[in-house]
């Protein structure tokens, strides 16, 4: 293991560290707001949630780098590529996670609510959707881990990211950068999570803490 090779390349791994997390951040929260109004709709009307929920589990089913050279005649090598495909796996993760955060809102709340005079509009923003905040977000918090992770494998499409330490690191038989991309790949994960449960902390003030 060679670790003065880490210093000395600092800039590049920073660089992919970003590049990594903008292809890993920005599909779940396209995500989020795809499945936003998919699962309000959903809650509200049981009947369209079984097809929505078959749709996005096909589309989970689909291996990324299949998805990826369907993708790049429309999108070329780029980062929209990418982008739309993990955004597209993210909603099999959010989706469920909205439709079971809004169930879970208690009836006697939803009853209290109407009989404040609030409309069904209203009660969904001021009272449904707040108290589904944190299942929303658990549901969030899985999809930006896993786009993280995937977004690694866009380096076999020419696309930026921490990938390229993996196959660069294979290809000249160098652990040192495969171990390096690992612990970044780790680190950056755990940070956006940490972040997103400050997020619910944030909107879940009413919430009991340990």
């Amino acid at each position: 293991m060679t670790w003065s090779w880490i210093p000395g390349n600092l800039s590049m791994i920073w660089q992919l560290t970003w590049e990594n997390a903008k292809l890993g951040v920005l599909p779940a929260l396209y995500g989020l707001l795809i499945s936003l109004p998919l699962g309000i709709v959903s809650a509200r009307w049981r009947w369209f949630y079984p097809p929505v929920l078959s749709g996005v589990s096909v589309l989970y089913a689909i291996p990324s780098l299949a998805l990826w050279i369907a993708l790049i005649p429309y999108y070329g090598l780029t980062d929209t590529t990418v982008i739309i495909g993990l955004t597209l796996y993210s909603l099999c993760v959010i989706v469920p996670n909205v439709v079971a955060g809004l169930h879970a809102v208690p009836g006697p709340v939803r009853q209290s609510a109407t009989a404040m005079g609030y409309g069904p509009l209203r009660r969904l923003a001021a009272v449904e959707l707040p108290l589904a905040v944190p299942v929303i977000i658990a549901g969030l918090r899985v999809a930006v881990v896993s786009s993280i992770a995937l977004a690694t494998l866009g380096q076999l499409i020419g696309v930026s990211s921490l990938g390229y330490l993996f196959i660069d690191g294979f290809q000249r038989d160098f652990p040192t950068e495969i171990y390096a991309g690992l612990v970044v790949i780790i680190v950056l994960a755990v940070c956006c999570d940490l972040v997103l449960v400050g997020l619910r902390r944030a909107l879940t003030p009413w919430m009991a803490r340990p």
